[in-house]
C-alpha cells in the first residue's frame, strides 16, 4: 500500500523550525563576523614557540686535574660559587717564584732610587776636594813667584825655587784629579738618574715587568678554581672528579632561567601587521590555558629559519615548490610572571600577538637593553685581586703598607 499524502497541517508545523534554523544559523554567521571583524582579526596566533634562554658553557682557562665537583645537574647557584677545583699545586709554586722575583726587584730598585742620593752626596765631596785642591794650587802659584823673584837677590836657593815648582805641579796634578772625579761622579750620577727621571718606582720597567708575572702566575692559580658566571641552574653536565681538562672544553652549563624568553615562529604572512612593542599573550603546555604569560614583541629574526639552516634550501636548482616560510620572532615576558611560574628552555607555548596598534617599528633603533643580562664580572674580579696582591707585595718591600691583601694560595 502507498503512504498517506502529508498533510497541510505538518508542512504548517515545519516552516517555524526551518526558520528558527535560519534564524540560528545567520546569527552565528553575524556574530562570526562581527567578532572577527571587531576582535579576531587584530591577533595573530601560532603553536610554533617554544621557551629559549642564555645556555652560558662553563669552561676551564687553564690546563689541569679536577680534583673536586661541587655541583649536580639541577643545583641553584648564583655568580662566584665554585663549581670546580682543579689540582693547584703546580700554580701555587709558579706564583710563590713570580712573587720572590717581585720582591727582589723591588729591593734591587729601590738601591738605584738610593745610589742617587749616594751619586750627589759624592759629587759634593769631590767639590770641597777640588775647591781646597785650587787653594793650594793658588798657594803653591805664590810660593813659587815670590821665590822667584827672591832668587835673583840670592835670598832663596836654586834648590828651594825648585821645591816650590814641584809643590805647584803636585797641587795643579791634585786640582786636576779632583775636575775629573767630579765629571766622572757626574756622569755616573746622570747615568743614575736617567733609570730613575719621570717614574717613581712602583712604576719603574723592572718592576712592572716583574709585577706582570705576579699577574700572570695569580690569574693562573685563581683560575684553577672554576666558578659559576652567572646565576641559574646547572645543566649539561661532563665533568669528573680526576678528569684531565684542558681550555674550552666544555664542562658543564648554566642556564638563567629567570631571563627566559620566547622565540615564536610566525608564517611571513601573519608578519604584516606585526611591530616591536605589541602586547603579547601566552600560555604554556606545562601549566594549561589557566595560567597566563603577557609579554612583548621585542624583535625579528634577521631571516627564515630556513636561510639559516645547516642545510639551506637551494631553490635555483631543480623543481621549485614554493613553501611558505617561517620568522623567528622574539618575546620578552614578565619577570614577575616568570617567578610566580618558572618555565624550562624548549617548553612550548601557544602565543598570540594583538597587531590592533602597527604603528610602531619594525626594526630595532636602539642598543639591546639586556646587554647587562650577559656580562659577568667574576674574570674582573680575579684582575682586581691580583693587582691587590701585587699592590701588597710593593708596598711590603718599599717601607710603605697597603690597606687591604688578596687572597694567597
Amino acid at each position: 500500500m502507498s503512504a498517506p499524502p502529508s498533510t497541510p497541517v505538518s508542512r504548517d508545523k515545519r516552516k517555524p523550525l526551518l526558520g528558527l534554523l535560519f534564524l540560528l544559523c545567520l546569527t552565528g554567521a553575524v556574530g562570526g563576523g562581527a567578532y572577527y571583524w571587531l576582535v579576531a582579526r587584530f591577533f595573530e596566533h601560532t603553536d610554533d614557540a617554544y621557551v629559549s634562554a642564555n645556555v652560558v658553557e662553563v669552561t676551564p682557562q687553564v690546563t689541569g686535574t679536577v680534583v673536586a665537583v661541587t655541583v649536580r645537574d639541577t643545583d641553584r647557584v648564583s655568580a662566584g660559587q665554585l663549581l670546580v677545583q682543579l689540582d693547584a699545586a703546580d700554580t701555587e709554586i709558579a706564583l710563590q717564584q713570580a712573587e720572590a722575583e717581585l720582591a727582589r726587584t723591588l729591593r734591587q730598585v729601590r738601591t738605584v732610587y738610593a745610589a742617587n742620593e749616594t751619586l750627589a752626596a759624592d759629587i759634593a765631596v769631590r767639590r770641597a776636594e777640588l775647591k781646597r785642591a785650587l787653594t793650594d794650587a793658588d798657594k803653591a802659584r805664590g810660593d813659587l813667584d815670590t821665590r822667584a823673584a827672591l832668587v835673583s837677590t840670592g835670598a832663596v836657593g836654586k834648590e828651594e825655587l825648585k821645591h816650590a815648582q814641584a809643590a805647584l805641579a803636585t797641587a795643579e796634578a791634585v786640582r786636576n784629579a779632583a775636575s775629573a772625579a767630579i765629571a766622572a761622579a757626574e756622569q755616573r750620577l746622570t747615568a743614575n738618574q736617567a733609570m730613575t727621571d719621570g717614574v717613581v718606582l712602583e712604576d719603574h720597567p723592572e718592576v712592572q715587568r716583574a709585577a706582570s708575572r705576579v699577574r700572570e702566575a695569580y690569574l693562573a692559580w685563581a683560575r684553577t678554581r672554576i666558578l659559576a658566571p652567572v646565576d641559574g641552574d646547572i645543566a649539561r653536565r661532563a665533568v669528573q672528579v680526576g678528569q684531565r681538562v684542558q681550555p674550552g672544553s666544555n664542562l658543564l652549563s648554566v642556564v638563567p632561567l629567570e631571563h627566559v624568553w620566547v622565540d615564536a615562529n610566525f608564517k611571513e604572512v601573519q608578519l604584516r601587521d606585526m611591530r616591536i612593542g605589541q602586547p603579547v599573550i601566552m600560555s604554556a603546555d606545562l601549566y594549561g590555558d589557566k595560567i597566563e604569560y603577557h609579554g612583548h614583541v621585542v624583535g625579528f629574526g634577521a631571516g627564515t629559519g630556513s636561510a639559516f639552516a645547516l642545510l639551506p634550501a637551494q631553490n635555483a636548482t631543480g623543481n621549485w615548490i614554493k613553501i611558505v616560510q617561517r620568522v623567528p620572532v622574539r618575546i620578552e615576558l614578565d619577570s614577575e610572571e616568570i617567578k610566580a611560574h618558572p618555565l624550562r628552555v624548549g617548553l612550548s607555548m601557544e602565543v598570540s600577538v594583538e597587531v590592533r596598534d602597527n604603528s610602531g617599528p619594525q626594526l630595532r633603533e636602539v642598543v639591546a637593553s639586556d646587554a647587562e643580562r650577559s656580562r659577568t664580572h667574576i674574570f674582573e674580579d680575579m684582575t682586581k685581586a691580583a693587582d691587590l696582591r701585587i699592590s701588597d707585595i710593593i708596598a711590603r718591600n718599599s717601607g710603605r703598607h697597603s690597606d687591604g691583601v688578596a687572597a694567597r694560595p
